[in-house]
């Protein structure tokens, strides 16, 4: 049954979204980043990715793309995709799911629309930047 199944809460994990500060000819290009707090690895990671909502008069879905990393490891940040600013206007959900002490975890990341601006920026753990965090 469903209740028997431990359902274990993701601590110390985070995506980050941030502008592009390394090349100057991408003013317009941002990232997003998994975030590994823990001082252990995290196993078998996968990440899909899905943009959603509306603009204008236009309903707009993106293609799900799958990213798979064998490992990350303790305090670093590694690198997802590139985001165009404007994927902002809709809703940016991130899905992750990864091996961690015997255990698979998964928890859903959404950046609602709008919620990706410099009035929310915060310091970036492991990146030396700032951008919009969702622990």
């Amino acid at each position: 049954m469903l209740k028997d199944i431990p359902r274990r809460k993701v601590t110390d994990v985070a995506m980050a979204v941030a502008p592009r500060l390394d090349d100057p000819h991408t003013d317009d290009l941002w990232d997003v980043y998994l975030i590994n707090m823990k001082e252990v690895p995290l196993y078998h990671v996968l990440v899909a990715s899905e943009g959603y909502g509306q603009i204008g008069n236009d309903k707009v879905k993106t293609t799900i793309l799958r990213h798979y990393f064998e490992e990350v490891g303790p305090l670093r940040a590694v690198q997802i995709e590139p985001i165009m600013p404007d994927m902002f206007q809709i809703t940016n959900q991130f899905w992750v799911s990864f091996w961690h002490d015997g255990y698979m975890y998964d928890k859903k990341y959404v950046f609602v629309r709008g919620s990706i601006r410099e009035d929310h920026f915060t310091a970036l753990p492991f990146l030396n930047q700032q951008g919009v965090m969702i622990r």
